[in-house]
Protein backbone atom coordinates (compact mmCIF):
# COMPACT_ATOMS: atom_id res chain seq x y z
CA UNK A 1 0.00 0.00 0.00
CA UNK A 2 1.61 3.37 -0.69
CA UNK A 3 2.62 5.66 2.04
CA UNK A 4 0.03 8.42 1.48
CA UNK A 5 -2.26 6.02 1.19
CA UNK A 6 -1.11 4.59 4.53
CA UNK A 7 -0.83 7.64 6.16
CA UNK A 8 -4.54 8.51 4.87
CA UNK A 9 -6.03 5.51 6.86
CA UNK A 10 -4.25 6.10 10.29
CA UNK A 11 -5.50 9.70 9.82
CA UNK A 12 -9.24 8.54 9.37
CA UNK A 13 -9.18 5.92 12.80
CA UNK A 14 -7.53 9.23 14.43
CA UNK A 15 -11.40 11.13 13.13
CA UNK A 16 -13.08 8.53 14.23
CA UNK A 17 -11.12 8.11 17.88
CA UNK A 18 -11.49 11.75 18.49
CA UNK A 19 -15.28 11.32 17.14
CA UNK A 20 -16.22 8.78 19.39
CA UNK A 21 -14.44 10.59 22.48
CA UNK A 22 -16.31 13.18 21.96
CA UNK A 23 -19.51 11.16 21.89
CA UNK A 24 -18.63 9.59 25.26
CA UNK A 25 -17.32 13.00 26.51
CA UNK A 26 -21.33 14.40 25.36
CA UNK A 27 -23.13 11.46 27.65
CA UNK A 28 -20.48 11.66 30.15
CA UNK A 29 -20.39 15.03 30.52
CA UNK A 30 -24.23 15.84 29.67
CA UNK A 31 -25.16 15.13 33.36
CA UNK A 32 -22.81 17.86 34.45
CA UNK A 33 -24.83 20.69 32.90
CA UNK A 34 -28.20 19.31 33.58
CA UNK A 35 -28.14 17.64 36.54
CA UNK A 36 -28.96 20.54 38.60
CA UNK A 37 -32.04 21.40 36.73
CA UNK A 38 -33.35 17.06 36.84
CA UNK A 39 -32.71 17.28 40.30
CA UNK A 40 -35.05 20.09 41.35
CA UNK A 41 -37.68 18.86 38.45
CA UNK A 42 -37.27 22.39 36.53
CA UNK A 43 -36.95 20.39 33.87
CA UNK A 44 -37.58 16.27 32.76
CA UNK A 45 -34.75 14.78 31.69
CA UNK A 46 -36.18 14.12 28.33
CA UNK A 47 -36.64 18.17 27.65
CA UNK A 48 -33.39 18.66 29.40
CA UNK A 49 -30.99 15.92 27.44
CA UNK A 50 -32.86 17.91 24.23
CA UNK A 51 -31.92 21.40 25.60
CA UNK A 52 -28.62 20.25 26.29
CA UNK A 53 -27.73 18.22 23.09
CA UNK A 54 -28.98 21.39 20.81
CA UNK A 55 -27.16 24.11 22.91
CA UNK A 56 -23.80 22.10 22.93
CA UNK A 57 -23.78 21.73 19.11
CA UNK A 58 -24.30 26.04 19.02
CA UNK A 59 -21.64 26.52 21.18
CA UNK A 60 -19.22 24.04 19.76
CA UNK A 61 -19.39 25.13 16.40
CA UNK A 62 -18.78 29.21 18.07
CA UNK A 63 -14.78 28.95 18.96
CA UNK A 64 -11.99 27.38 18.53
CA UNK A 65 -9.08 28.91 20.17
CA UNK A 66 -9.26 26.13 22.93
CA UNK A 67 -8.48 23.58 19.86
CA UNK A 68 -5.46 25.44 18.91
CA UNK A 69 -4.62 25.37 22.70
CA UNK A 70 -4.99 21.70 22.71
CA UNK A 71 -3.31 20.92 19.20
CA UNK A 72 -0.14 23.02 20.00
CA UNK A 73 0.62 23.93 23.42
CA UNK A 74 1.40 20.37 24.88
CA UNK A 75 3.89 19.68 22.13
CA UNK A 76 4.60 21.03 18.82
CA UNK A 77 2.71 18.23 16.08
CA UNK A 78 5.21 19.44 13.30
CA UNK A 79 8.09 18.33 15.21
CA UNK A 80 6.56 14.92 16.11
CA UNK A 81 8.49 11.50 15.33
CA UNK A 82 5.29 9.45 15.68
CA UNK A 83 3.02 12.04 15.79
CA UNK A 84 -0.09 10.29 14.39
CA UNK A 85 0.12 7.16 16.10
CA UNK A 86 0.80 9.46 19.47
CA UNK A 87 -2.60 11.05 19.05
CA UNK A 88 -4.41 7.54 18.70
CA UNK A 89 -2.49 6.24 21.56
CA UNK A 90 -3.84 9.47 23.36
CA UNK A 91 -7.52 8.93 22.04
CA UNK A 92 -7.61 5.41 23.32
CA UNK A 93 -6.67 5.54 26.93
CA UNK A 94 -8.97 9.22 26.90
CA UNK A 95 -11.88 6.69 26.24
CA UNK A 96 -11.27 4.10 28.36
CA UNK A 97 -10.63 5.90 31.58
CA UNK A 98 -13.59 8.20 30.48
CA UNK A 99 -15.67 4.66 30.28
CA UNK A 100 -14.36 3.46 33.40
CA UNK A 101 -15.36 6.53 35.59
CA UNK A 102 -18.74 6.74 34.08
CA UNK A 103 -19.76 2.99 34.76
CA UNK A 104 -19.12 3.90 38.22
CA UNK A 105 -20.56 6.90 37.80
CA UNK A 106 -17.54 8.85 39.05
CA UNK A 107 -17.55 12.38 37.61
CA UNK A 108 -14.00 12.23 36.25
CA UNK A 109 -12.98 15.19 34.17
CA UNK A 110 -12.40 13.91 30.21
CA UNK A 111 -10.30 17.34 29.74
CA UNK A 112 -7.37 15.69 32.60
CA UNK A 113 -7.73 12.65 31.17
CA UNK A 114 -7.52 13.98 27.49
CA UNK A 115 -3.97 16.27 28.82
CA UNK A 116 -2.75 12.91 30.83
CA UNK A 117 -2.92 11.04 27.83
CA UNK A 118 -1.62 13.06 25.40
CA UNK A 119 1.42 14.10 27.90
CA UNK A 120 1.62 10.10 28.86
CA UNK A 121 1.96 9.06 24.92
CA UNK A 122 4.14 12.35 23.79
CA UNK A 123 6.90 11.50 26.95
CA UNK A 124 6.79 7.51 25.47
CA UNK A 125 7.58 8.27 22.19
CA UNK A 126 10.16 11.32 22.17
CA UNK A 127 11.10 11.59 26.29
CA UNK A 128 10.26 14.55 28.37
CA UNK A 129 11.58 16.87 25.96
CA UNK A 130 9.26 15.94 23.69
CA UNK A 131 6.70 17.98 25.91
CA UNK A 132 6.33 22.03 25.98
CA UNK A 133 6.69 22.61 29.36
CA UNK A 134 5.57 26.08 29.71
CA UNK A 135 2.42 24.77 27.38
CA UNK A 136 1.76 21.75 29.71
CA UNK A 137 1.99 23.96 32.74
CA UNK A 138 -0.37 26.81 31.87
CA UNK A 139 -3.00 24.16 30.99
CA UNK A 140 -2.53 22.25 34.17
CA UNK A 141 -2.85 25.86 35.87
CA UNK A 142 -6.03 26.53 34.26
CA UNK A 143 -7.53 23.04 35.11
CA UNK A 144 -6.13 23.35 38.53
CA UNK A 145 -7.12 26.75 39.45
CA UNK A 146 -10.66 27.28 37.75
CA UNK A 147 -12.49 24.47 40.30
CA UNK A 148 -10.90 26.68 43.23
CA UNK A 149 -12.56 29.77 41.49
CA UNK A 150 -15.50 28.02 40.76
CA UNK A 151 -16.19 26.93 44.42
CA UNK A 152 -15.30 30.32 45.72
CA UNK A 153 -17.46 32.39 43.43
CA UNK A 154 -20.66 29.54 44.06
CA UNK A 155 -20.01 30.33 47.78
CA UNK A 156 -19.90 34.20 46.98
CA UNK A 157 -23.34 33.99 45.12
CA UNK A 158 -25.18 31.81 47.15
CA UNK A 159 -24.51 34.06 49.65
CA UNK A 160 -25.41 36.65 48.37
CA UNK A 161 -28.86 34.96 47.12
CA UNK A 162 -28.98 34.17 51.16
CA UNK A 163 -29.33 37.55 51.50
CA UNK A 164 -31.41 39.29 49.38
CA UNK A 165 -34.01 36.62 49.45
CA UNK A 166 -33.94 35.97 53.39
CA UNK A 167 -37.57 37.09 54.21
CA UNK A 168 -38.87 36.52 51.44
CA UNK A 169 -41.41 32.86 50.88
CA UNK A 170 -39.17 30.13 50.16
CA UNK A 171 -41.68 28.85 47.72
CA UNK A 172 -42.11 31.73 45.90
CA UNK A 173 -38.32 32.13 45.46
CA UNK A 174 -37.29 28.22 44.73
CA UNK A 175 -40.94 28.66 42.23
CA UNK A 176 -39.23 31.89 40.94
CA UNK A 177 -35.99 30.54 40.23
CA UNK A 178 -37.10 27.13 38.81
CA UNK A 179 -38.09 28.66 35.86
CA UNK A 180 -34.76 30.56 35.60
CA UNK A 181 -33.15 27.06 36.37
CA UNK A 182 -33.87 26.33 32.46
CA UNK A 183 -31.80 29.48 31.24
CA UNK A 184 -29.29 28.65 33.27
CA UNK A 185 -29.06 25.31 32.78
CA UNK A 186 -29.05 26.26 28.71
CA UNK A 187 -26.47 28.70 29.10
CA UNK A 188 -23.94 25.84 30.90
CA UNK A 189 -25.28 23.24 28.44
CA UNK A 190 -23.67 26.23 25.13
CA UNK A 191 -20.47 26.99 27.98
CA UNK A 192 -19.76 23.12 27.24
CA UNK A 193 -20.18 22.90 24.20
CA UNK A 194 -17.63 26.20 23.64
CA UNK A 195 -15.03 24.37 25.72
CA UNK A 196 -15.10 20.48 25.75
CA UNK A 197 -16.36 19.71 22.06
CA UNK A 198 -12.92 21.85 20.99
CA UNK A 199 -10.59 19.27 22.76
CA UNK A 200 -11.89 16.74 20.15
CA UNK A 201 -11.59 19.57 17.31
CA UNK A 202 -7.98 20.26 18.55
CA UNK A 203 -6.80 16.44 18.90
CA UNK A 204 -7.97 16.21 14.99
CA UNK A 205 -6.25 19.26 13.77
CA UNK A 206 -2.75 17.82 15.75
CA UNK A 207 -2.85 15.04 13.84
CA UNK A 208 -3.51 16.52 10.60
CA UNK A 209 -0.47 19.04 10.98
CA UNK A 210 1.31 16.04 12.27
CA UNK A 211 0.58 13.84 8.91
CA UNK A 212 1.63 17.13 7.37
CA UNK A 213 -2.02 17.81 5.60
CA UNK A 214 -2.37 20.97 6.61
CA UNK A 215 0.85 23.29 8.06
CA UNK A 216 -1.26 25.33 10.52
CA UNK A 217 -3.78 24.55 13.79
CA UNK A 218 -6.56 26.22 12.32
CA UNK A 219 -9.27 24.04 12.38
CA UNK A 220 -11.06 23.10 9.46
CA UNK A 221 -14.99 23.35 8.78
CA UNK A 222 -15.67 19.71 8.58
CA UNK A 223 -13.69 18.78 11.62
CA UNK A 224 -15.43 21.43 13.72
CA UNK A 225 -19.00 20.58 12.42
CA UNK A 226 -18.36 16.71 13.00
CA UNK A 227 -16.97 17.36 16.01
CA UNK A 228 -20.13 19.44 17.77
CA UNK A 229 -22.13 16.66 15.57
CA UNK A 230 -20.78 13.80 17.86
CA UNK A 231 -20.75 15.92 21.18
CA UNK A 232 -25.05 16.85 20.68
CA UNK A 233 -25.30 13.11 20.11
CA UNK A 234 -23.43 11.25 22.97
CA UNK A 235 -25.05 14.59 24.94
CA UNK A 236 -28.63 13.11 23.74
CA UNK A 237 -27.35 9.86 25.24
CA UNK A 238 -26.86 11.32 28.57
CA UNK A 239 -25.35 9.88 31.81
CA UNK A 240 -27.87 9.02 34.59
CA UNK A 241 -25.53 7.83 36.71
CA UNK A 242 -23.38 10.70 37.26
CA UNK A 243 -26.58 13.15 36.95
CA UNK A 244 -27.56 10.73 40.22
CA UNK A 245 -24.01 11.68 42.11
CA UNK A 246 -24.23 15.32 41.18
CA UNK A 247 -27.61 16.32 41.60
CA UNK A 248 -28.50 14.20 44.58
CA UNK A 249 -25.10 12.95 46.64
CA UNK A 250 -23.39 15.76 46.78
CA UNK A 251 -25.77 17.92 48.83
CA UNK A 252 -29.84 17.84 48.75
CA UNK A 253 -30.25 20.95 45.68
CA UNK A 254 -33.12 23.55 45.97
CA UNK A 255 -34.19 25.58 42.57
CA UNK A 256 -32.36 28.49 43.98
CA UNK A 257 -29.13 26.65 45.25
CA UNK A 258 -29.28 25.13 41.22
CA UNK A 259 -29.50 28.77 39.43
CA UNK A 260 -26.40 29.57 41.54
CA UNK A 261 -24.38 26.85 40.89
CA UNK A 262 -25.42 26.67 36.95
CA UNK A 263 -24.67 30.42 36.32
CA UNK A 264 -21.51 30.28 38.61
CA UNK A 265 -20.17 27.47 36.31
CA UNK A 266 -21.09 28.51 33.40
CA UNK A 267 -19.50 32.03 33.92
CA UNK A 268 -16.23 30.37 34.49
CA UNK A 269 -16.05 27.94 32.06
CA UNK A 270 -17.16 30.68 29.34
CA UNK A 271 -14.18 32.73 30.96
CA UNK A 272 -11.80 30.28 30.26
CA UNK A 273 -13.14 29.54 26.35
CA UNK A 274 -12.59 33.10 25.73
CA UNK A 275 -8.88 33.41 27.34
CA UNK A 276 -8.15 30.07 24.81
CA UNK A 277 -7.88 27.99 27.68
CA UNK A 278 -9.35 24.27 28.11
CA UNK A 279 -10.65 23.92 31.64
CA UNK A 280 -13.14 20.81 33.19
CA UNK A 281 -16.32 21.58 32.78
CA UNK A 282 -16.74 18.53 35.40
CA UNK A 283 -14.81 19.96 37.95
CA UNK A 284 -16.34 23.53 37.40
CA UNK A 285 -19.55 22.66 37.76
CA UNK A 286 -19.15 19.74 40.92
CA UNK A 287 -16.95 22.77 43.03
CA UNK A 288 -19.46 25.34 42.23
CA UNK A 289 -22.26 23.29 43.61
CA UNK A 290 -19.66 22.12 46.68
CA UNK A 291 -19.34 26.33 46.92
CA UNK A 292 -22.88 26.32 46.88
CA UNK A 293 -23.85 24.12 49.17
CA UNK A 294 -21.34 25.18 51.73
CA UNK A 295 -22.70 28.55 51.28
CA UNK A 296 -26.08 27.29 52.46
CA UNK A 297 -25.05 24.86 55.17
CA UNK A 298 -21.98 23.64 55.41
CA UNK A 299 -22.95 20.52 57.17
CA UNK A 300 -25.34 19.99 54.54
CA UNK A 301 -22.71 19.04 51.92
CA UNK A 302 -22.07 14.55 51.52
CA UNK A 303 -17.96 15.59 52.13
CA UNK A 304 -17.64 11.86 51.71
CA UNK A 305 -18.84 11.82 48.65
CA UNK A 306 -16.92 15.11 47.52
CA UNK A 307 -13.73 13.86 49.19
CA UNK A 308 -14.21 10.79 46.33
CA UNK A 309 -14.94 12.70 43.41
CA UNK A 310 -11.59 14.84 44.43
CA UNK A 311 -9.48 11.91 44.41
CA UNK A 312 -10.69 11.12 40.76
CA UNK A 313 -9.77 14.23 39.87
CA UNK A 314 -6.22 13.97 41.60
CA UNK A 315 -5.27 10.72 40.25
CA UNK A 316 -6.95 11.26 36.59
CA UNK A 317 -3.79 12.85 34.87
CA UNK A 318 -1.05 10.47 36.14
CA UNK A 319 -2.96 7.14 35.37
CA UNK A 320 -4.18 8.00 31.80
CA UNK A 321 -0.26 9.27 31.05
CA UNK A 322 0.22 5.93 32.43
CA UNK A 323 -2.47 4.20 30.28
CA UNK A 324 -1.45 6.16 27.04
CA UNK A 325 2.10 5.27 27.69
CA UNK A 326 1.44 1.76 27.58
CA UNK A 327 -0.95 1.77 24.79
CA UNK A 328 1.77 3.72 22.66
CA UNK A 329 4.47 1.13 23.35
CA UNK A 330 2.16 -1.40 22.42
CA UNK A 331 1.69 0.46 19.13
CA UNK A 332 5.42 0.86 18.34
CA UNK A 333 5.83 -2.73 19.00
CA UNK A 334 3.19 -4.03 16.50
CA UNK A 335 3.66 -1.54 13.83
CA UNK A 336 6.20 1.10 14.40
Amino acid sequence: MPAFDSMFVIVCVVVVLALAFDFINGFHDTANAIAASVSTRAMTPRMAIILAAVMNFVGAIMFTGVAKTIGGKVADPATLTHGVQIVIATLISAIAWNLITWWYGIPSSSSHTLIGSLAGAVIASEGFGGVNASGFTSIVQALVFSPIIAFAAGYIVMTLLKLIFARANPHLVNKGFRSMQILTAAFQSFTHGTNDAQKAMGIITMALVAAQYQDSLEVPLWVKFSAALAMALGTSVGGWKIIKTMGTKIFKIEPVNGFAADTTAASVIMTATATGLPVSTTHVITSAILGVGSAKRFSSVNWGVAGRIVSAWIITIPISAVIAAIVFKIIEFLFL
